[in-house]
């Protein structure tokens, strides 16, 4: 299928999109104004959110450095890798070439599968870098974002735009493969990704005041309406497709709540009600804390109970403080931070007390456990071996994995202990480095932790909260 764009001109110092589909908007260059930023207040009386006493945002921009060097992958860079490949990029980004407007993607290291092997004779030793996922965009957007670096913001932006106009849809795709039209069989959304998306799109418009971030934003938001919330409840799905809206029972998942999106939501978008939205989504968080030793699951019934999700194949992970719900203290940080909701920090409060009675108070020896949250359990399967519900998950290794300290860290920002844990936790995390090898998932969630705990996600002037 391919899809119809509209013509770029250049004029001025500008590129403009006219004539233009459903997706597309006129683009100017970003520019921020240092006037257009505000600082978080912060107070020592723990009234307001601070940062870890060790913040240091030199560090945040080294991780930068060496992420982006592993993770983004321009067009340009793709093209002259693969040759044979590249003459299939102008079924999605014609348009965008013709205008040397080149896309990016976020490398995802999934196995090499044939969803995700790249078809050119120069990629027999490379099969594993031709997917992109969307939350890995949305996650990418928000990293660019607060770097500053709107270059590799806009080239993210373009690919997010590019699958959406080619796909007739204002969700990206999940999963997407290197610059061209082909994508799985399942090529529903994922909610977590079109959040993450439109965040850093009215991020980019209160920061810059360019209304092309903002037009786009709200397209984006206006389909989340429609297909990624549950009318019945208010509570976000998963996706758009069946599994996740109505073949029963539906499972959600609690790591795709994110409370400052959706204040952004309610902020932009007057036509729905985002701020009951906000408020239905944080009583549910709440009742699956009520159910569980303070940790929240990966995945969980309309109930608030752990549940294994359709789309899994795993059945002794879903119970616990897994891989989807390590995000869970990044979301909830984040709002405190900006808001200082008393709701988070009741949850980030009690899961910093769980972690911290597991470490002996102690950050760097946070255990590398995938600990079960069902309450009262108390056994840890042996190292290596497939746990048993509701046991732990113990992995054997002398330090917790990167993304898992650094959620251990932000569940510490809403004051527990009097930040004592957040400070010497965020110490140990800024002394580990990134492994040179490249790692999807624990890497870019590596990446957005720390400069959350280091002080880049400053929140723009001209917000109502």
């Amino acid at each position: 299928m391919k899809f119809n764009l509209c013509f770029l001109s250049l004029a001025a110092s500008c590129f403009v999109l006219f004539g233009c589909s459903k997706s597309e908007s006129t683009l100017s260059p970003a520019v921020e104004s240092s006037s257009s930023i505000v600082v978080v207040p912060t107070s020592s009386g723990g009234t307001a959110a601070v940062l870890p006493s060790g913040a240091n945002s030199a560090y945040a921009t080294l991780m930068y450095s060496t992420w982006k060097a592993n993770a983004v992958i321009s067009m340009q860079s793709e093209m002259a890798s693969y040759p044979t490949l590249a003459s299939s990029f102008t079924d999605v980004f014609s348009t965008y070439i013709s205008a040397s407007l080149y896309p990016a993607r976020i490398r995802w290291d999934m196995n090499a599968s044939a969803a995700c092997k790249i078809n050119d004779p120069a990629a027999s030793s490379d099969l594993r870098r031709g997917c992109t996922v969307s939350e890995g965009i949305g996650y990418g957007m928000l990293i660019s974002l607060f770097q500053g670096d709107w270059d590799t913001f806009n080239r993210l932006w373009y690919y997010n735009r590019g699958y959406r106009s080619a796909w007739g849809s204002e969700l990206m795709p999940w999963q997407t493969n290197t610059f061209i039209l082909t994508l799985p069989s399942d090529y529903s959304s994922a909610t977590d990704a079109d959040l993450d998306i439109a965040t850093s799109l009215i991020l980019a418009y209160y920061k810059t005041q360019n209304a092309d971030y903002l037009t786009d934003a709200l397209k984006i938001v206006s389909a989340l309406w429609t297909e990624e919330v549950n009318p019945a409840n208010l509570y976000l799905y998963s996706g758009n497709s069946p599994t996740w809206t109505t073949d029963l029972p539906i499972v959600y998942n609690p790591s795709y709540f994110s409370p400052v999106a959706l204040r952004l939501f309610a902020e932009v978008d007057k036509t729905h009600d985002w701020v009951s939205v906000l408020a239905k989504n944080y009583a549910y968080m709440q009742t699956i804390v009520s159910k569980s030793n303070g940790l929240i699951p990966d995945w969980t019934d309309e109930s608030g109970s752990a549940v294994n999700p359709p789309n899994s194949k795993d059945t002794y992970h879903y119970w616990q403080f897994f891989q989807e719900s390590v995000r869970v203290p990044w979301r909830l940080a984040w709002d405190y931070y900006w808001t200082q909701d008393p709701r988070a920090k009741t949850i980030l409060d009690g899961m910093a007390a769980f972690i911290a009675a597991k470490s002996g108070n102690t950050p760097s020896a946070i255990p590398a456990v995938y600990y079960s949250t069902i309450a009262g359990s108390s056994c840890v399967s042996a190292s290596g071996k497939t746990s048993t519900y509701p046991c732990d998950y113990d992995l054997g290794a002398s330090v917790a994995p990167i993304h898992f300290l650094g959620a251990w860290c932000l569940t510490g920002m809403a004051g527990y202990n009097n930040y004592a844990w957040m400070n010497a936790c965020t110490d140990t995390f800024n002394a580990r480095t990134m492994a040179s090898a490249y790692d999807y998932f624990p890497q870019i969630l590596q990446m957005m932790y720390s400069e959350l705990l280091n002080g880049l996600f400053v929140k723009p002037a001209g917000l109502s909260f």
